[in-house]
């Protein structure tokens, strides 16, 4: 298998701490705000931020149908936090409008407000172990379809999923100082 080639959207939120993180893996990741950045790319992470916003920079930079046709193609792997893990989702309530490769329902803000961000240890299943969960106003993944699996719970609630081609989020694993979920990311395997 050839080595991975992973971007992460610069358009809005907060891309330069998975930049980071990847680079703690001795991975350098490029800033995508464009078609051309994007092409070649085997991996996208796709950021927090403000959902509504990024959907309308990714129409207005012309990046949402490339991302999700080369997603459906199996040539783009998917990492959505947060914000992002909404655009990746079936639907959010009808706002903003999703992706839809992502066989999950969520709804934003869930945890609460700005004021309500938290870190707590959160229960990572596919290690056993736990890892440092930051939330700031986190959706709530609310339906999960047949082919997501459940990678981490806060209590009973899901919070990291995956999917062929497809991790999600609902907090922000770039901000722990953790690799963890990026090296997992690394190891997806394209739709």
């Amino acid at each position: 298998m050839s080595a991975a080639r992973v971007g992460v959207l610069s358009l809005q939120g907060a891309s330069e701490p998975h930049r980071l993180s990847f680079a703690q893996l001795g991975i350098e990741a490029r800033e995508v705000r464009s078609p051309e950045e994007l092409a070649g790319l085997t991996h996208l992470v796709l950021p927090g931020g403000e959902s509504t916003t990024l959907y309308r920079l990714l129409r207005l930079f012309e990046l949402w149908e490339p991302i999700a046709a080369r997603h459906r193609t199996g040539e783009l792997a998917l990492f959505g936090t947060c914000a992002g893990a909404i655009l990746l989702g079936r639907t959010c309530g009808g706002r903003p409008p999703t992706l839809g490769l992502l066989d999950a329902l969520l709804e934003r803000n869930a945890y609460g407000r700005q004021v309500d961000s938290s870190l707590r240890r959160i229960q990572v299943e596919a290690t056993g172990g736990t890892f440092p969960g930051i939330f700031i106003r986190a959706p709530r993944l609310t339906a999960l379809g047949p082919g997501v699996g459940v990678l981490a719970r806060d209590g009973e609630d899901p919070i990291a999923v995956e999917a062929a081609g497809i991790l999600a989020t609902t907090f922000h694993p770039e901000l722990s100082g953790d690799p963890w979920f990026h090296a997992r990311f690394l190891a997806a395997r394209r739709a």
